[in-house]
């Protein structure tokens, strides 16, 4: 699913006005998402096209709403454990403003980062000659936060982001250096055409859902060695949820008890925050693409935390046919990415019918 934030379109305008008129700072509000979620922008994806790459790793222009997802469990040499989250985001918005700096484009990006419990997360706007992104070689920049190949090829990658203090020793200091390599491909749904709702509305995903990790990062100003794994989303839409839905629940599961394999689940929220609309895919260890039928899928929520008077799950149980029941729990149990809009992002280990750890993402509570 993966989807993090889409802003209200009278705040986008306003924002790209003073980027392009005054380069001035936009004033960070935490804005209601539910509206934004909801809002369909640019052409519906048709299913029965066929993905193609290297294209496909660049810009869907007739799509309003697409991201560049990375998120990361990572272990120091001591045996320390970190999460990382980076994701470059581009949404459309056609408007009548005439300059070089200016695409019909929003880029946004957002930079978050975990150890044991606490979590730390940054954003950043951009105009069009701030952000570039190109298919082959493929690159993914903004500012100097960049998700680039090495060469040619799509792998191996590098992720790059900094968020610092003037003093190199400061613990207001997050940095990554990352090289991502060795996953296979996954097409989600119908060959990258994955339904989201009911009545219809669709994105075109895909993933990398093993990646091999090695590198450094810097956590609160102290530097550590690292390596562990990372899933990469690639996904592009015109609209998400209707009109009576608030959000999902999201999750990325890799299983490394023996030969890697993966599991992909989202679950649509409705009123009262009742489950609606699932989907998932069982992934094999080379990739292959197995989708889970709606009606086959059941997750159930456990236990709760309560963060700024809204619960939000911490454990669940999910069913699956001819499979033990699966636990998945949170283990930094504030994980909000308290940014313009809010939403949770972190960290859960898995445990039953599907042993290993992964990524669990929730909007709309």
């Amino acid at each position: 699913m993966k989807i993090a934030t889409f802003y209200l379109s009278t705040f986008l305008l306003s924002a790209f006005i003073l980027l392009v008129s005054a380069c001035q700072p936009i004033e960070q509000t935490k804005l209601e998402p539910k509206s934004a979620f909801q809002t369909a922008s640019g052409q519906p994806v048709m299913q029965g096209t066929s993905l193609s790459f290297p294209q496909d790793h660049g810009i869907h222009q007739q799509q309003g709403i697409e991201w560049w997802y990375i998120t990361a469990n990572l272990e120091s040499d001591a045996g320390e454990t970190f999460g990382v989250q980076w994701t470059l985001f581009r949404t459309l918005m056609p408007s009548s403003v005439s300059s070089t700096w200016w695409d019909n484009n929003l880029y946004f990006a957002h930079f978050a980062m975990q150890y044991k419990q606490e979590h730390v997360a940054f954003e950043r706007f951009s105009r069009a000659n701030q952000t570039q992104i190109t298919p082959s070689p493929f690159s993914a920049v903004i500012d100097d936060w960049q998700l680039s190949s090495i060469n040619n090829d799509f792998l191996p990658l590098t992720l790059k982001a900094s968020q610092s203090n003037a003093d190199e020793n400061s613990n207001q200091n997050y940095h990554i250096d990352l090289t991502l390599n060795n996953s296979p491909l996954t097409l989600h749904g119908d060959r990258g055409y994955s339904q989201k709702t009911a009545s219809g509305h669709a994105s075109y995903y895909f993933s990398y859902p093993f990646l091999n990790v090695t590198g450094n990062l810097t956590f609160a100003g102290k530097q550590y060695q690292v390596t562990g794994d990372a899933w990469y989303d690639r996904e592009w839409s015109a609209s998400l949820l209707d009109k009576s839905q608030l959000g999902w629940d999201w999750f990325s599961l890799v299983d490394s008890t023996g030969k890697k394999k993966g599991l992909m689940l989202f679950c649509i929220r409705g009123e009262q925050q009742s489950y609606q609309y699932c989907s998932g895919t069982h992934i094999t260890t080379n990739g292959e693409a197995t989708p889970i039928p709606k009606e086959d899928i059941k997750l159930t929520v456990l236990e709760t935390v309560k963060l700024d008077n809204s619960d939000y799950p911490s454990k669940w149980q999910v069913s699956l046919p001819n499979t033990p029941k699966i636990t998945i729990k949170t283990i930094t149990k504030d994980s909000r990415n308290q940014l313009s809009i809010p939403y949770w992002e972190g960290r859960v280990k898995v445990s039953g019918g599907f042993n290993g750890k992964g990524y669990a993402e929730l909007t709309g509570y």
